[in-house]
């Protein structure tokens, strides 16, 4: 099964991608991993990353897409993956058509909705421990009175990223850049909607059925 998880930062994508790429032994696959891992390795394409992510730059879509490329020829994508974060923006959905061309295309898309002001207060709510990482939410699971990591003993903080102006600023960009995706994939009749704002056993149940949509077809 080949799949893009799509939605808004805070819709849950990111959480229900790891546990059911473990779950259909399938790489979970994002830029932001991809170009860790390139940075790290030394390659050609990660030493040209490294340089413009060094001088504040962002990394352009002909090197995004290049890692895009390398990544999905790998064998253990053989059997399907979870694209993650990609693609951000139409033409780079219109590419990933092209590197797919010759191959196998993506079964679906299964897109997260949730409602903007619950993202907010989910996002808002986002607590980390400046140790260990662990990360707690003021709502559903909130730290200790103290203030202290129940984990390790360290100390709580909220991100800049999770502060309501950042987190407004990331949904309008959002709304820019990513949501025309939804109306692309829906002309490829190939978009999947789940409701996002239900507990997470039963948004994965959405997501095994869909799943199991892909595997028949």
């Amino acid at each position: 099964m080949r799949t893009i998880f799509l939605g808004a930062p805070g819709t849950g994508k990111g959480t229900q991608a790891s546990v059911l790429a473990e779950k259909y032994n399938i790489p979970q696959i994002s830029t932001g991993d991809i170009l860790r891992q390139a940075v790290s390795e030394g390659t050609e394409l990660g030493k040209q990353a490294k340089s413009i992510m060094e001088s504040g730059g962002l990394v352009s879509d002909d090197i995004i897409i290049a890692l895009i490329k390398e990544r999905l020829a790998r064998p253990d994508c053989a059997s399907g993956y979870i694209l993650d974060g990609f693609p951000r923006t139409v033409p780079q959905a219109q590419s990933l058509d092209d590197i797919l061309q010759d191959s196998a295309p993506i079964d679906g898309v299964v897109y997260f909705d949730v409602p903007e002001e619950i993202i907010i207060t989910r996002l808002t709510s986002r607590r980390v421990c400046s140790k260990c990482g662990y990360i707690y939410n003021l709502i559903t699971d909130p730290p200790s009175e103290d203030g202290k990591c129940r984990i390790c003993g360290g100390e709580i903080m909220q991100r800049d990223d999770d502060k309501e102006e950042t987190v407004r600023n990331r949904l309008k960009v959002y709304k820019e850049k990513t949501a025309p995706l939804k109306d692309y994939y829906l002309e490829q009749q190939k978009l999947y909607v789940v409701d996002g704002t239900r507990n997470v056993d039963q948004v994965r149940a959405d997501i095994d059925k869909i799943f199991q949509k892909f595997s028949k077809a």
